[in-house]
């Protein structure tokens, strides 16, 4: 489906903030917020985006949120989800449970390896290994970013190019977790803090030093 720029704009925005109001997607796409409303309109109508129920905040009025529906979620590239969906059930068919677990490891072995390749650097640089990691999964279409919290970071994954294979195949979110786990080290904690699969509006895991790691470092 084809979209003018300016729709494109605010899909991608409702995709990496969540759902937003019309005057802080004006801020943001810097448009009017008549143009914002517009916009919004024709994705309604395409069934990409709708509007929320109106919520009271701590001050003012009432403020109606948008966010994108199913449909606006698909819009996003998702690596042939039917093909993906047919060959989890053709191998767990031909090989079982265990095998399909062994395919999703040997998968998620490979990119690892290449993710570990490209974050050749000072192995207890923590921050350092944190934003490779964003960068690497950003590229492989994860719409990744990454926030400072005050005890360490939120890597937070937008979009999942994999979902169709996730939903068929809960090993790929496991050995998500886990590869994360081995490429930050020994030195980091790896703890999901929101799931897509669990109805969340995206993944995101919560990075800490470890203990250890903090008392090697002072």
């Amino acid at each position: 489906m084809q979209l003018p720029r300016s729709q494109r704009h605010i899909l991608h925005s409702l995709k990496t903030r969540g759902p937003q109001s019309v005057r802080i997607l004006s801020r943001q796409l810097e448009m009017t917020t008549m143009g914002v409303r517009h916009h919004l309109a024709d994705l309604n109508e395409l069934g990409l985006a709708h509007q929320m129920p109106a919520e009271r905040q701590h001050r003012g009025r009432p403020v109606s949120l948008w966010k994108l529906t199913d449909k606006g979620h698909a819009w996003f590239p998702n690596s042939g989800a039917a093909l993906a969906r047919e060959l989890i059930q053709v191998a767990d068919l031909c090989w079982g449970d265990d095998g399909v677990e062994r395919l999703v490891e040997e998968r998620t072995g490979r990119v690892e390896q290449r993710y570990r390749e490209a974050m050749r650097g000072p192995d207890d640089d923590l921050h350092e290994k944190v934003g490779h990691l964003v960068n690497l999964r950003s590229a492989d279409g994860y719409m990744a970013g990454v926030r400072l919290l005050p005890d360490g970071w939120l890597l937070v994954q937008n979009h999942c190019p994999i979902q169709a294979c996730a939903e068929n195949c809960p090993h790929f979110c496991k050995s998500e977790q886990d590869m994360f786990q081995q490429l930050l080290g020994a030195g980091a904690s790896v703890e999901r803090t929101d799931h897509l699969l669990a109805g969340d509006r995206r993944c995101a895991w919560r990075i800490r030093r470890v203990a250890a790691a903090v008392e090697k470092a002072a």
